[in-house]
């Protein structure tokens, strides 16, 4: 397993163990220390963001000993920037010397303006945007990860932003919307959760995988919008039955007081039949209230 699959493996842990309480977090200090013995570089630690999550751990935790390692490791993180600047990239043995004091001088007359950016590059591979405790909002983000993962292979993530990552970002987004994890945050993220699951909606998945639906378009579709192209036929034959009974219902017809409506009760109606199936079945008759509007039709 390399480096950053074993850092996954842990950020995953300390996760879920990150609760605004601080409790469950009694294998912290061990996942923290097999962290501090692994060969983490600036590359895993902006893929992976578990810069984020240990600082998240240091805020919830009530162990002494695993602030003091948090805080230990963060900082440590911090000093590669710098350390990757110092590395010089060849040279003979014969002038090391001469190469190190350039250096050094180089370094002396960096402009403070460059110091700045390194700083600003640092800071995001612990983005605050996304840094959450809250356990409601954990589970939501593993879920949809879940869905998102639904009859996909590992391939076919490759340049493309991983299961977890388009989760936290979609999830972001439906809070940003609603600010709290009340009954309509959790509904917006089921009706996500659902239409991601569906086997038979691959091009909503595929879709927001590739980023042609961006995760705030995607938290705010309508059912409608993300219904599989089944389902979307489906709705698009009955509003058409609707429009074609409508039409039926206001056009000319035959007037009765045969006829009672079952809203007002007055039988003030007007009636078109049509033959809408085989010619050997009865015709159907659309019926249309001339004192409410109500319309209902039977054979």
């Amino acid at each position: 397993m390399s480096v950053e699959e074993e850092v996954m493996r842990i950020q995953k842990k300390l996760s879920k163990m990150t609760s605004e309480d601080g409790s469950g977090q009694e294998q912290a200090l061990d996942l923290l220390k097999e962290l501090q013995n692994l060969k983490i570089n600036l590359d895993v630690l902006t893929k992976t963001r578990i810069g984020m999550t240990v600082n998240a751990l240091r805020k919830s935790s009530r162990d002494d000993e695993v602030i003091t390692l948090a805080k230990t490791l963060i900082k440590n993180w911090k000093k590669f920037l710098t350390s990757s600047d110092s590395k010089s990239s060849g040279g003979s043995s014969d002038n090391n010397k001469e190469s190190s004091k350039k250096e050094e001088k180089r370094k002396e007359e960096k402009p403070k303006k460059e110091e700045k950016e390194k700083d600003k590059k640092l800071q995001s591979s612990f983005p605050a945007s996304t840094i959450t405790t809250d356990s409601v909002r954990l589970k939501c983000r593993d879920m949809l990860a879940a869905a998102i993962r639904t009859d996909s292979k590992d391939e076919d993530f490759e340049g493309f932003p991983s299961p977890d990552e388009l989760a936290e970002e979609l999830e972001e987004a439906i809070f940003m919307e609603f600010k709290n994890t009340d009954m309509k945050y959790k509904n917006k993220v089921r009706s996500r959760i659902s239409n991601l699951k569906d086997p038979k909606n691959p091009t909503l998945r595929a879709s927001f995988r590739e980023g042609a639906i961006s995760a705030q378009r995607l938290a705010k579709m309508t059912a409608e919008e993300m219904a599989n192209d089944e389902v979307k036929q489906l709705m698009e034959r009955f509003k058409k039955e609707t429009i074609d009974d409508a039409q039926l219902a206001i056009a000319q017809g035959t007037k009765t007081d045969m006829l009672k409506c079952g809203k007002c009760k007055q039988r003030n109606c007007t009636y078109n039949q049509l033959q809408t199936r085989s010619a050997d079945e009865p015709m159907t008759t659309f019926v249309l209230c001339n004192e409410c509007g109500n319309r209902w039709k039977f054979c």
